[in-house]
């Protein structure tokens, strides 16, 4: 069986050839995360991949410390912020389980492409809400199959088995919505470019 770390250390080199899928979706995203953004904010990103993204956020914010579960990943993080002499982002391979940031040390999450990902997305969100100080912002922007591929949850456990594709949730939009508010966040913004494209959710800690 698959197990995570190892199915995207072996996709890692690949991962970081793919283009966008979505660029006019992808630069929205960016654009509206931007306007939350401030130039004496600390940031974390959890699931970073290859940092492509914490690397375009890097000029508008202090510091963005940037972890994933890959080591390769990771690897192809920090030759790209070197090759881009990019000097306040830290990459690291970590799991959010790992991290030992203070409560209410951060002023902003970005959790994209990845909830969808853990095995236990409420344990996550509710340590992003611990986190993050009053008023703090969680950005995600998260595959929700379970709004037009519900049968997916039917064939995942053979597709882990033989290493096709990694644990999956299969979530839709609206129960990522409750996750978010049941554990304590008003979501600021929501948009999904298209029916079954991810959900970007601009989530806030109440001041």
């Amino acid at each position: 069986m698959a197990q995570a770390p190892q199915f995207w250390d072996k996709v890692a080199e690949k991962y970081a050839k793919q283009p966008i899928e979505d660029e006019a979706a992808y630069q929205k995203k960016l654009a509206i995360t931007r306007d939350y953004l401030r130039p004496d904010m600390d940031v974390l990103e959890i699931g970073c991949g290859t940092g492509s993204t914490a690397i375009l956020h890097a000029p508008y914010v202090k510091h963005i410390r940037a972890i994933d579960f890959s080591a390769n990943m990771v690897a192809i993080a920090k030759a790209k912020a070197k090759a881009k002499h990019i000097d306040n982002v830290t990459f690291e391979q970590a799991t959010i389980e790992d991290l030992n940031s203070p409560d209410q040390s951060l002023d902003a999450v970005l959790g994209l492409s990845i909830l969808h990902l853990l095995r236990d997305k409420e344990a996550a969100i509710a340590r992003v809400y611990q986190m993050l100080k009053p008023g703090g912002i969680f950005v995600t922007s998260t595959v929700c199959i379970g709004d037009t591929m519900s049968w997916f949850k039917l064939i995942a456990p053979i597709g882990r088995f033989l290493g096709i594709f990694p644990f999956v949730q299969v979530l839709t939009a609206q129960a990522l919505a409750d996750s978010l508010i049941q554990a304590g966040f008003e979501l600021d913004y929501q948009w999904q470019p298209s029916k079954g494209k991810a959900v970007f959710i601009v989530a806030k800690k109440p001041e």
